[in-house]
């Protein structure tokens, strides 16, 4: 065999491996967050979040039902919400921009977009530490969802 064919196979079957760990590495969930960034999300959450969304993530009562303003209440971010039903886009333009600028067609909302109170890297923090208290299931599809989203928009 000579050498370009011999260099060109082995440059091919390179590839080959190296794009099966990538697809291997793509697949096995999320990624997880560090230990201080998980704990700094905690932080500005409990300082930004908690006093709608609860201490606990528990959202306010009886939050699928309408209040006398015709707004929602403040849903859950623990597994009982619906929070993990979204891509991290989207969850993160919820939390910079506000629901009512994302959900668009004249939606209302009490909660307000943070854009001007945390950075970009403080609402990822936030949204790594929610998502670090939800259960395997619903980590591992809120994550496929997102690397879909990322995909679909390439």
């Amino acid at each position: 065999m000579n050498r370009a064919v011999l260099g060109a196979a082995i440059l091919l079957g390179g590839s080959a491996v190296a794009g099966l760990l990538w697809i291997r590495f793509d697949q096995s969930g999320p990624a997880e967050a560090s230990a201080e960034r998980l704990e700094h999300g905690r932080a500005i959450y409990a300082a930004n979040c908690a006093s709608c969304h609860g201490a606990k993530l528990e959202g306010q009562p009886d939050w699928k039902s309408r209040l006398p303003s015709g707004r929602l209440p403040a849903p859950p971010h623990d597994a009982s919400g619906h929070t993990w039903h979204h891509p991290d886009d989207v969850l993160f333009r919820i939390t910079r921009e506000g629901p009512a600028a994302v959900g668009g067609g004249g939606y209302q909302s009490d909660m307000p977009g943070f854009n001007q109170v945390l950075s970009d890297d403080e609402i990822r923090e936030v949204l790594e530490f929610i998502k670090s208290t939800w259960p395997e299931r619903e980590r591992q599809h809120q994550a496929a969802m997102s690397r879909r989203e990322k995909e679909a928009s390439r």
